[in-house]
């Protein structure tokens, strides 16, 4: 999870050709490594149930559900594309399995125009990208999921996510999107802090990769960490009070933004436990929360006729 680890949050359809496509695409097989789910219980990995057993888990989820959004980009030479989009859903089945909830298959289709440049990244259309992520939810909900967490993994996604969760308010709809956005930072947590060794961590670094040493350590590549620099190369320095879509480049041309050569499987295990935490703790509030949906309809009703919302 880089830049940012994990908001209430027109859609023209799709080419029917395209759209499978790409679901195909967005949809990867777990990994045989991921949290497992204890022999005879029902599962919360939405592809690895029947059709009857769904049926159980939407009422088991009190109608919830949560989509773990990861990419496919660099993690500097030393880890996999899929970085964001393992350690996101490994999250997400360790927190479900404390508080139960349905877990959508691993998506990758996200906000990432400024890796390009590096090979393997998938960086799909802007439009694509949230039509996409539109119809997924409104298919969640026509399948009775009416209260959907959207958990981020991956720091591009920090603008797109928010900005598409307000657009829900666009028009009328039966479900409620949620984006976990925990008020305090998990990695603040004094215990990681002892352990941490760097001061500048924000892409492929000391965190990220310690994580992936905590549960997917046949992925990571110590022996490459040295090969390309993290440190900030600061080329838009003096630039003050402006953004620039090229400002992640201008700073780490290489995607990498850190120094994970300190990294190591204790600091991942806190680190995870530490976003588990609060996560199943937010999965327990929406699953008993009865306010959102309910404001939401009370706005749609007031949005179609504005001159008889009251005033005094």
């Amino acid at each position: 999870m880089s830049r940012q680890r994990f908001a209430y949050c027109v859609r023209p359809a799709l080419a029917p050709a395209a759209a499978f496509a790409l679901i195909a695409l967005a949809v990867l097989p777990c990994s045989a490594q991921d949290a497992q789910d204890p022999p005879g219980a029902l599962t919360v990995r939405w592809e690895e149930m029947t059709a009857p057993a769904f049926v159980d888990a939407v009422d088991r989820s009190k109608s919830t559900a949560v989509i773990p959004l990861g990419i496919v980009e660099k993690h500097g030479p030393h880890l996999p594309l899929g970085t964001d989009l393992i350690n996101v859903r490994e999250v997400v089945l360790r927190a479900a399995a404390e508080e139960y909830t349905i877990v959508f298959p691993p998506y990758f289709v996200g906000q990432i125009f400024e890796a390009r440049h590096q090979p393997g990244t998938l960086a799909y259309s802007e439009r694509l990208m949230w039509d996409l992520l539109q119809e997924t939810l409104d298919e969640m909900a026509r399948n009775g999921l009416k209260k959907i967490i959207l958990v981020n993994g991956h720091g591009g996604n920090n603008s797109f996510l928010p900005f598409f969760c307000q657009a829900q308010l666009a028009r009328r709809k039966d479900y409620a999107v949620y984006l976990f956005q925990p008020a305090t930072d998990p990695e603040a947590d004094p215990e990681i802090q002892k352990l941490r060794r760097t001061a500048m961590d924000m892409h492929g670094g000391e965190v990220e990769t310690s994580t992936m040493l905590a549960h997917r350590s046949d992925l990571v590549d110590l022996a490459r960490i040295s090969e390309q620099s993290g440190e900030d190369q600061a080329r838009l320095d003096g630039l003050n009070d402006a953004y620039t879509g090229i400002w992640w480049y201008a700073r780490f041309p290489h995607h990498y933004a850190g120094d994970a050569g300190s990294a190591n499987r204790e600091l991942g295990e806190l680190a995870l436990a530490a976003h588990v935490k609060q996560l199943a703790a937010m999965i327990r509030a929406v699953k008993a929360d009865a306010r959102v949906l309910e404001l939401q309809q009370r706005f749609f009703t007031e949005a179609e006729n504005p001159l008889k919302t009251p005033q005094r």
